[in-house]
């Protein structure tokens, strides 16, 4: 089942006051239960010092039910407070999305041991990947000078390449532009991780060092494409821009459970897909004679790649010292299937606006069906997955899938190039003030509606990589539209494909 994203779990005075309860939690003895709160797993049930909280359903108002005596487990029934689709405005900030089960805190103390006793290792190794500052790049070095004499004319002659810009390709690049923009979530997301957050917002551990120093770098990707895109004229800032507050204010889904085994292997392998989507995007503007702008796209593709080297070295390390640890969580990171970092993206206009701009960079050959399973073909190899031995029953099985997961995606990938082709889907973006852009309807990882119902909190929907994974957990469960990669054929042949059949 679905969680709204801002249904969260009160703190234990809230229930103390507000819940009929007849267990003996009382305002007194439940600040004492969130003084020594331990760390806590969310999801179908979780365990708070000997009280046990189980999210069991989602009804029209709260209900607590429990067991008598001491040390019984007490079950609260939390209130769905999805509006409907048409009003999900919350005070017109931004638009809560479904998300996945929330897990917190899922790395048990043997694992957060061997995280904590890495330190050193990331000092040695993982610091070396940044760059000092004063050898980075910055957004003013491939821009327009304001206080030259020459500036009018520089941007003259920037905005007569950006005129040969087709409008799909400029989707594409404000689309990765607001991705880079939402940077504040995906340093929140980093802070999450249990060992690895920064504690202090200026920890000077190796970790919270590389995060905060990480972060630096890829501001300034975000700054160089705004500015860019605002000097060619030919886009809505400031659609782009109410586009970047929803998005930060929404945040993001990894499914990571505060757990820095899942969320490394879910940096490395989106590490890797920025730096195709980037590099990608050079090439198409060389292509389209901008060469600038190819030089700007290929400077960020380089940090990106840079940073997925450090990442999977992380990885890698982890494999060293617990694989069937590390096994397991990149097994079940492929199993959730790995979400775009800018999957809850709106523009107060479009709630498909994250879909369909995934169509566009499809088709476009920006990022594709091919360049999802080439990632994990490449973190595979990377990692030696293959030759890992010594592991559990369960950490074999987590390796026979992501070793075969490609192959697989694939094979749908080729079983949708014989369906029948039906005539293209267009759209129109507020980025580009609504004109239209063609779409390709095809394979979508999530973001397409494939075999869908309509529910009570909107619509939910069934893809065919979804069903991959499904069935190597023996489920068929539904899953929230917004959450998940674009795997879609990037040929335009392969465009308003029926994958209903698959």
């Amino acid at each position: 089942m679905a969680v709204p994203a801002y249904a969260v779990v009160p703190r234990a005075e809230t229930l103390a006051s507000s819940c009929p309860m007849t267990s003996k939690i009382t305002s007194s003895n439940s600040t004492n239960m969130a003084k020594s709160l331990v760390p806590t797993r969310l999801s179908s049930s979780a365990w708070i010092t000997g009280q046990r909280f189980c999210v069991n359903s989602f009804s029209s108002k709260s209900s607590v039910s429990s067991s008598s005596g001491t040390g019984q487990a007490t079950t609260i029934t939390m209130t769905a407070t999805m509006p409907p689709k048409a009003d999900r405005k919350v005070s017109g900030l931004y638009v809560p999305h479904e998300t996945h089960k929330q897990v917190l805190h899922s790395i048990p103390p043997s694992k957060l041991e061997i995280v904590q006793s890495l330190d050193t290792w990331a000092e040695e190794t993982l610091l070396p990947f940044l760059k000092p500052v004063d050898k980075c790049w910055q957004p003013q070095d491939h821009l327009p000078e304001p206080s030259s004499e020459g500036f009018y004319e520089e941007v003259k002659e920037l905005r007569a390449r950006a005129a040969e810009l087709p409008d799909d390709y400029l989707v594409v690049l404000v689309g990765d532009m607001i991705t880079e923009e939402a940077l504040p979530t995906y340093q929140t997301m980093l802070n999450t991780l249990d060992g690895t957050k920064d504690e202090t917002g200026a920890s000077l551990t190796p970790w919270g060092v590389w995060t905060r120093a990480w972060t630096a770098e890829e501001n300034r990707h975000g700054d160089l494409l705004n500015k860019y895109l605002y000097l060619t004229g030919r886009v809505n800032m400031r659609s782009i821009e109410k586009t970047i507050q929803y998005l930060i204010g929404s945040g993001m889904d990894p499914q990571t459970e505060n757990n820095p085994y899942l969320g490394f292997v879910y940096t490395s392998f989106q590490e890797r897909a920025t730096f195709i989507s980037h590099g990608n995007t050079a090439r198409h503007a060389k292509d389209f004679g901008d060469a600038k702008l190819a030089t700007i796209c290929g400077l960020i593709a380089a940090d990106e790649r840079r940073h997925e080297n450090a990442y999977s070295k992380i990885v890698e390390k982890l494999f060293e010292v617990d694989p069937d640890g590390a096994m397991l969580a990149f097994g079940d990171m492929m199993r959730k299937k790995i979400a775009m970092p800018a999957h809850l993206m709106y523009d107060g206009v479009d709630q498909n606006l994250f879909s369909n701009f995934s169509m566009v960079a499809q088709r476009t050959g920006t990022y594709t069906a091919r360049d999802y399973a080439d990632i994990l073909e490449h973190l595979v190899a990377r990692w030696n997955v293959p030759k890992i031995e010594g592991l559990s029953g369960e950490g074999r099985r987590a390796q026979e899938f992501v070793c075969t997961l490609a192959p697989r995606i694939r094979k749908l990938d080729e079983r949708a190039q014989l369906k029948p082709k039906r005539s293209p889907k267009t759209g129109p973006f507020s980025w580009i003030f609504d004109r239209e852009v063609q779409m390709c309807k095809g394979l979508q990882d999530a973001v397409v509606t494939v075999r869908s119902r309509r529910t009570s909190t909107g619509w939910l929907a069934r893809s065919a990589i979804a069903d991959i994974l499904d069935k190597e957990r023996g489920s068929l469960s539904l899953n929230p539209v917004m959450t998940g990669h674009n795997l879609s054929e990037s040929k335009p042949a392969a465009c308003n494909l029926d994958y209903t059949a698959l």
